[in-house]
C-alpha cells in the first residue's frame, strides 16, 4: 500500500530587510534669474549664436574672406594656374614702373590672392587709368567689387547675429504706458543695439557702393563691346543687386536681342517679367 506522509507544516519565513529610504534632499533654490524670461531667452540662443557663428567663420576661412590667408575659394581659382608673386615683389614693380598697367595688374592680382580686396581694387584703378580700353583689367575690377560687396554683407549678417545674441530683449516690443514710454526699459541692451545696429548699417550701405561700382565696371565694358551678350547679362545681373531697375531691364533687354536662343534667355525673360511688374 502506499504510505500517506503528512505533509510538515512551513515554518515561516524570516522578514525580508527592508532598505532604509534615503532621506529626501530639499530642492536646490532656483536662482531668481532662471525664472525670468529674457536670461532664459538668452541661454536658449547661446546654442544657436554658437551654430551660427561657426557656419559664418567656417565659411569666412574656407573661401578667404577677410583672412589673410588663401582658403579653399582660392585653391579652387588657382588651379590650373601660374604661381601668383608675392604682394612685396609686385609692389616693388610699380615703385619701378609706375606707368606700367601691366605692373599694376599683377600687384592687384597679388592682393586679391591674400584676401585683400580693397588694396587690390585701388591697384586696378591704378591700371585703368593708365590703360582705360582693357577690357580684363574692367572685368578683374567689376569681380572685385562684387566680391567686396559679399564681404560687407556678410559682415552685416555676422552683426545682426551678435545683435540677437547680445540684446535679445531688444528683438520685442516693449510694454508701453499711458505717456508713450516703454514701462520696462533696458538701458544696456538698448546701448548694445545701438552700437550693433550702427555696424550693421555701414556694413550693407559699404556694399551697396561696392555694388554700385562693378554696375559702373560693367557699364564701361558694354560701352568697349556693345555686341556680346555676356557683358549685357553680367551688367543686367549686378544692376539688379544693386536695385538700378532701369539698367537691369535695359540690359536684359539688350541681352536677348543679340542672343535670343541661348539657354539663359527663358530665365532672362522671367526677370524682365518680374522687374517690369516691380517698377511697373
Amino acid at each position: 500500500m502506499a504510505r500517506y506522509e503528512k505533509s510538515r507544516p512551513k515554518s515561516p519565513k524570516p522578514d525580508a530587510a527592508v532598505a532604509p529610504t534615503p532621506p529626501r534632499s530639499a530642492p536646490a533654490p532656483k536662482h531668481y534669474e532662471d525664472t525670468m524670461f529674457f536670461p532664459r531667452l538668452r541661454k536658449q540662443a547661446k546654442w544657436v549664436f554658437v551654430f551660427l557663428a561657426l557656419v559664418f567663420g567656417l565659411g569666412f576661412v574656407g573661401f578667404g574672406v577677410g583672412a589673410g590667408g588663401v582658403g579653399v575659394g582660392d585653391i579652387f581659382r588657382g588651379a590650373g594656374g601660374g604661381e601668383v608673386e608675392s604682394v612685396s615683389d609686385a609692389r616693388e614693380k610699380t615703385e619701378d614702373r609706375p606707368r606700367d598697367p601691366q605692373a599694376w595688374r599683377d600687384l592687384a592680382t597679388a592682393l586679391e590672392t591674400e584676401g585683400e580686396n580693397a588694396e587690390a581694387i585701388a591697384a586696378l584703378e591704378t591700371a585703368v587709368e593708365l590703360d582705360a580700353a582693357n577690357v580684363g583689367t574692367l572685368r578683374q575690377l567689376a569681380g572685385l567689387h562684387l566680391a567686396l560687396a559679399s564681404e560687407r554683407q556678410q559682415e552685416g549678417q555676422l552683426a545682426q547675429i551678435a545683435a540677437a545674441y547680445r540684446a535679445p530683449s531688444q528683438s520685442f516690443s516693449g510694454l508701453l504706458g499711458s505717456s508713450g514710454q516703454p514701462v520696462l526699459d533696458d538701458p544696456i541692451g538698448s546701448a548694445v543695439t545701438g552700437s550693433l545696429s550702427e555696424r550693421v548699417s555701414t556694413a550693407y550701405q559699404a556694399a551697396g557702393v561696392a555694388t554700385t561700382d562693378a554696375v559702373n565696371a560693367y557699364k564701361r565694358i558694354a560701352t568697349l563691346e556693345p555686341n556680346d551678350p555676356n557683358v549685357q547679362l553680367e551688367l543686367a545681373q549686378a544692376a539688379q543687386q544693386s536695385g538700378d531697375s532701369v539698367t537691369a531691364i535695359e540690359a536684359y533687354q539688350r541681352f536677348l536681342t543679340l542672343a535670343p536662343d541661348d539657354p539663359s534667355a527663358p530665365i532672362v525673360r522671367e526677370q524682365l517679367k518680374q522687374l517690369r511688374a516691380a517698377s511697373g
